[in-house]
């Protein structure tokens, strides 16, 4: 007997400590069967009720306040499951779910975690201690939730030890980034660093720089806060107050630490803006408080209760003051409202948060919309009697709509993404191995795979489509562009001036430097050339000079003259020198100045050289006088080229010629020669070109002149090429573009040179050497007397002419008078003079003598 009552009281106690949960199928929120089963972990109620100050015993407590806005959440996740069941995504294979009703407290979500681990199908609900738990198959694959921080960084400790994936649409906490002490962490929500940093940079644009900081006792609050506090300094902005309350409901305290901030903010009557990073059920209460004692501010809310229908329920809140808030990105969720519209035809079997909310809404049957959700919160509060109305299901639906009106788009967004991102990973695995063997895979192995493959480096996520943001396609790095990680959101830009990147690279390449280098094919048969110039230029020099005393030597002004042309052209040859290699300051000044003074002092002394030969030819008296009056060699050669000089020396002193990098091109850097001022180079190549077209007209007027001595010419062959070859290299040197811009005008210098070397000197180098008979004096006088004769014969004949018409008076003997004048026209040279002579004496007494210098 004294057995049987020993017994009876074991058994009472038993029954009594273990009401609340009497077995683990109790402590399941809603389950659903499948191939594949998803854990869910979601707050339904706010609070453990429990009658003692702390536990005395072991136990899981009833929980209270029912929240119908966590209720959305986990119907968010069946409603995704549901579409992924309904879809080809999985063909052949059904999603299940186990969701668990953590209340708010980590002990209880402990205890859902230990459940989510203990081996599948065993007939007892242990989990095994391994070594290793690579083929350990745990009750569930994967697990969505939780919401809170604080919750979430407990449980993921737990599922570590299998590397189970845990992916949250809520907890933000900085710390759950780290992937060494959170390796199967996932989530679907930013960092609070970036919330922290946003909030910071709106406190810091809207001039604010004193405000309060409210935070939850908890992983959450406290990294919130450091790292809040961090970004506020940067910005100069200070804070005024912290204050932090207990993280959870069932603390007691709770109320007095909510009233002792509403005495902080009252006292800091000074702090206008408050941020807040706290929990829905705490911004109730502190809002609800605040009202009544008429505190007004700018309350900054973060994420976790920014858009919460709950909040905007208070009676009065308008009078709380402005509520600024950061959110979640919102997608589409317009399937979800359907599911809500036909929530009432959803099984209840196996959903006991369904059933509560229904029994709820049936006992607030006749309570207005707007007081339903205080109605509710009331009811489960375990403080209210009530009776289920029995037609539940058609109150069920005709308050859908309250449901949708509480909905937060960017929290059932981020559910789904949760959802699908499994799904996608699981399509994968699914694809090569048969995923209605619950052993197919194990959890870790789904941590490598991914609804999209990697992204290697060298490439960028491209969003497809789809509303899931882990659902993407990887493209190449455009040019110039590189990414050195895997999965990167973006290629990074080089810096366009000193690196390049081809597509798809991993890094930036420096650019290579380019110029005319000496070693360049191009530059070399260029340089041939101007050596190959160089030594005509000394070969012609020691032809006439081996020559000197030579009527062809003579003719062309004497041994001086032609040295000073043949110093100009070795100067035009050696200055296509310092247009090969690496550009310095030095040869970018040198080559243009060089090249134009040695230029124009060429053409000068081809100037002298044509006014000479139309001077000396000429028998227009009043020409003659005026050509003998501008014939001045030395000062015309030493005038013309000061003034190259003159242009030249303004040019390095104003806008001198620089050394420069041109970074245009995707792969190179060009360096080259700036000119500094593109009008005084073009003053420079323009004088010359007038120099050159003074020297052509003169030139043309004595192209016909005797044969033999027919410089004038070749004089105008020369300057014809001269303006060809940089009549073409203007439009050439103002399209091309790169490292052989110097080798075009490198082209036309030799062009020009080399056309008025072979016209200039040439043909009287074919005389010297080929046609000795005809350079001797003799044979060059009697062609000057036969081209003499014949001018002074065409003379004649307009004197007659002339004479003819003003008077009729005979003239016997024109032609002797006429060849005589054109012989005294000769009378200088001396070699002629005798020539000359015999007939001077008749017609130097009717015409004035006329003497000029020798040719």
């Amino acid at each position: 007997m004294a057995l049987l009552i020993i017994l009876i009281t074991c058994f009472v106690i038993i029954l009594a400590t273990s009401q609340p949960c009497q077995t683990p199928d109790d402590f399941v929120a809603a389950t659903s069967p499948g191939h594949i089963m998803i854990g869910g972990l979601f707050a339904f109620h706010e609070k453990m009720l429990s009658s003692e100050d702390y536990p005395r015993r072991p136990e899981i407590q009833k929980c209270v306040g029912f929240e119908i806005s966590i209720f959305l959440q986990a119907l968010a996740m069946i409603h995704s499951i549901e579409m992924i069941n309904n879809s080809t995504l999985l063909s052949g294979v059904k999603l299940g779910y186990e969701i668990y009703d953590t209340c708010a407290e980590v002990t209880v979500a402990m205890a859902a975690a230990l459940r989510f681990i203990s081996k599948f199908n065993c007939s007892r609900e242990i989990v095994e201690f391994k070594c290793n738990y690579s083929s350990y198959t745990p009750r569930v694959k994967a697990v969505i939730g939780a919401g809170y921080s604080e919750i979430s960084i407990a449980v993921s400790r737990m599922l570590n030890l299998q590397l189970m994936p845990q992916v949250s649409y809520e907890s933000t906490a900085e710390i759950l980034s780290d992937k060494i002490r959170f390796p199967s962490f996932l989530r679907t929500v930013p960092s609070d660093f970036y919330q922290t940093k946003a909030i910071a940079h709106l406190i810091q644009k809207s001039g604010w720089n004193w405000i309060g900081i409210i935070t939850t006792d908890d992983d959450y609050g406290r990294l919130a806060l450091n790292t809040f506090a961090i970004q506020t300094a940067a910005n100069n902005v200070c804070i005024a107050f912290k204050e932090v309350l207990p993280a959870f409901l069932s603390d007691n305290t709770i109320e007095v630490k909510i009233n002792q901030t509403l005495e902080k903010i009252t006292a800091e009557a000074q702090v206008n803006v408050i941020v807040v990073f706290l929990r829905q059920f705490h911004v109730f209460n502190l809002f609800s408080k605040a009202i009544e004692r008429n505190i007004n501010k700018v309350w900054i809310a973060s994420d976790n209760w920014s858009t919460a229908t709950k909040i905007t329920t208070i009676p009065n809140v308008k009078r709380i003051g402005k509520v600024v808030g950061f959110t979640f990105r919102k997608g589409n969720v317009s399937s979800f409202q359907s599911f809500l519209q036909n929530l009432h035809m959803f099984p209840s079997d196996n959903n006991k948060p369904l059933k509560e909310y229904a029994t709820l809404l049936s006992a607030c049957a006749y309570v207005k919309d707007s007081d339903l959700s205080q109605c509710i919160s009331d009811q489960s509060q375990g403080t209210l009697a009530y009776k289920a109305n029995k037609n539940t299901e058609r109150t069920f639906s005709l308050r859908n709509d309250f449901l949708w009106d509480y909905t937060e788009p960017g929290l059932v967004h981020n559910i789904q993404l949760s959802v699908f991102a499994l799904g996608y990973a699981l399509r994968d695995l699914c694809q090569v191995r048969d995923c209605q063997n619950p052993n197919a895979f194990q959890p870790w192995e789904q941590i490598q795979s991914k609804c999209s493959k990697e992204c290697s480096p060298g490439q960028m996520k491209k969003t497809t489509r789809s509303q899931h943001i882990c659902c993407y396609e990887c493209v190449n790095c455009p040019e110039n562009h590189y990414s050195n990680q895997t999965d990167m959101d973006r290629c990074l830009l080089c810096n366009n001036e000193t690196h390049w990147a081809p597509v798809r690279s991993e890094t930036c390449f420096e650019k290579e430097v380019e110029y005319l280098n000496w070693n360049d094919s191009l530059a070399i048969l260029l340089l041939a050339l101007s050596l190959l110039g160089i030594t005509f230029v000394l070969a012609i020099g020691i032809i006439f000079t081996r020559n000197l005393n030579t009527p062809v030597v003579k003719s062309s002004g004497g041994l001086m003259f032609c040295y000073m042309i043949l110093l100009g052209h070795f100067l035009n040859f050696a200055s296509t020198g310092f247009f090969v290699g690496e550009p310095q300051d030095f040869t970018c000044k040198t080559r243009q100045v060089l090249f134009g003074v040695s230029f124009t002092l060429c053409i000068s002394c081809i100037l002298t050289k044509s006014l000479k030969i139309l001077l000396a030819f000429s028998f227009d008296p009043k020409l003659q006088n005026f050509l003998k009056c501008l014939y001045k060699p030395i000062p015309i050669i030493f005038t013309c080229t000061g003034i190259q000089v003159v242009i030249c020396t303004l040019w390095l002193i104003f806008a001198a010629p620089a050394v420069e990098e041109n970074v245009s091109l995707p792969r190179v850097i060009i360096l080259q020669c700036e000119e500094g001022s593109i009008p005084a180079f073009g003053t420079m190549l323009g004088y010359i070109a007038i120099l050159a077209f003074i020297c052509f007209i003169f030139a043309f007027k004595g192209r016909k002149l005797p044969e033999n001595y027919n410089e004038a010419k070749f004089i105008t062959f020369g300057m014809l090429i001269y303006f060809i070859a940089w009549i073409t290299f203007i439009p050439v040197y103002a399209t091309t573009f790169g490292k052989y811009l110097p080798a075009a005008e490198i082209i036309v210098i030799l062009i020009s040179n080399y056309g008025i070397l072979c016209c200039t000197f040439f043909p009287k180098c074919y005389v010297i050497l080929c046609k000795q008979e005809t350079n001797t004096k003799s044979a060059f006088l009697k062609t000057i007397y036969s081209y003499s004769s014949h001018s002074a014969g065409s003379l004649a004949m307009s004197h007659v002419s002339l004479d003819s018409t003003n008077s009729n008076v005979t003239v016997t003997n024109p032609s002797s008078g006429d060849k005589s004048a054109a012989w005294q026209k000769s009378k200088d040279l001396q070699t002629f003079a005798h020539i000359c002579k015999e007939n001077a004496t008749g017609v130097s007494k009717t015409r004035p003598r006329k003497r000029i210098s020798s040719i």
